[in-house]
């Protein structure tokens, strides 16, 4: 049995994809201005749902009430995955999703009492990626196009292309994981510096075995593009970024040249960490695994 392509699911997980966006400026945004502990407090913020608007409080209080408006954004995709989309794995998926942004905003509140100490703003940033990507997967999986009879190709090569994309992915994660912990000052720029290097690398070898394998594939062929120039920009806008930031270190505050390359950089970074996840799901989708495969489209069934 198909499952049925709802137009509407398919809009709103666009639309929550697009706030989760908007979370990830206002959350880029509470770092580059310092005003992580602009409000002591947590989940109000001096006790309130309406504090001050001023200074640091502005940018804190802002993040907080995009954050909870986009959990309860997620509440209700994940019920309308579960009450109109005929795949049980996809239903699942919609309550992973709200599993996910109960344990974002618990860090989120840990981050703040434990008073950014243990790692924790590092885990927040991480896991604001992971969810991010989960919503930009429920909207493809909910697409018209994945759910259509699409070619199938054929992949003799090792490793095998799955492989190549979730290792991929995992590069670019990896990556992220260090840009986080260099804002929060757990870690010297070095390391991130170095490894922009290694994806840039892994990047282009995915794309070049993309290329190589599935050149007759229009989709395959597009994601790749869009990988490697993400991939291009992201560097450009993190060589602009640390150069804001060196001229600027002797600033007693962010300048606007620095938070608005801070921003950006954090933005696309998670955009790029998306792309790679949507990637995966392409070839996953497009290409058998060896072992055989399962329509992505039957109720029930998990694609292999």
């Amino acid at each position: 049995m198909k499952a049925t392509y709802h137009s509407g699911v398919h809009k709103f997980a666009l639309f929550v994809v697009g706030w989760a966006v908007l979370l990830l400026c206002a959350g880029a945004l509470v770092t580059s201005e310092d005003a992580a502990l602009a409000v002591p407090d947590w989940p109000l913020s001096y006790g309130s749902i309406t504090p001050p608007m001023v200074g640091g409080i502005a940018f804190e209080h802002t993040h907080r009430v995009i954050a909870a408006i986009l959990g309860l954004f997620i509440v209700v995709l994940s019920i309308v995955l579960w009450r109109k989309d005929e795949r049980q794995w996809v239903r699942w998926f919609g309550l992973a999703a709200v599993a996910g942004v109960i344990v974002q905003g618990i860090l989120g509140g840990l981050t703040v009492l434990k008073l950014l100490h243990y790692w924790l703003p590092v885990m927040h940033a991480c896991m604001a990626q992971i969810m991010f990507a989960t919503l930009v997967a429920i909207a493809v999986i909910t697409s018209r196009w994945w759910m259509e009879e699409l070619p199938q190709y054929e992949d003799k090569a090792t490793p095998t292309i799955h492989t190549v994309v979730v290792l991929n992915s995992c590069a670019i994660f990896l990556q992220i994981a260090l840009g986080a912990a260099f804002r929060h000052k757990y870690s010297p720029v070095t390391p991130h510096v170095v490894w922009a290097l290694g994806v840039l690398l892994v990047a282009s070898w995915t794309a070049r075995q993309l290329h190589r394998r599935f050149s007759n594939s229009k989709e395959i062929s597009r994601v790749r593009a869009l990988l490697h120039g993400i991939v291009g920009l992201q560097l450009l806008l993190g060589i602009v970024a640390l150069w804001t930031r060196m001229r600027s270190a002797d600033d007693p505050q962010p300048m606007p040249a620095v938070v608005t390359a801070t921003v950006i950089h954090t933005v696309v970074g998670a955009i790029l960490f998306a792309v790679s996840i949507l990637v995966v799901l392409f070839c996953y989708r497009l290409v058998p695994r060896r072992r055989g495969v399962l329509l992505a489209t039957t109720k029930g069934e998990v694609p292999a």
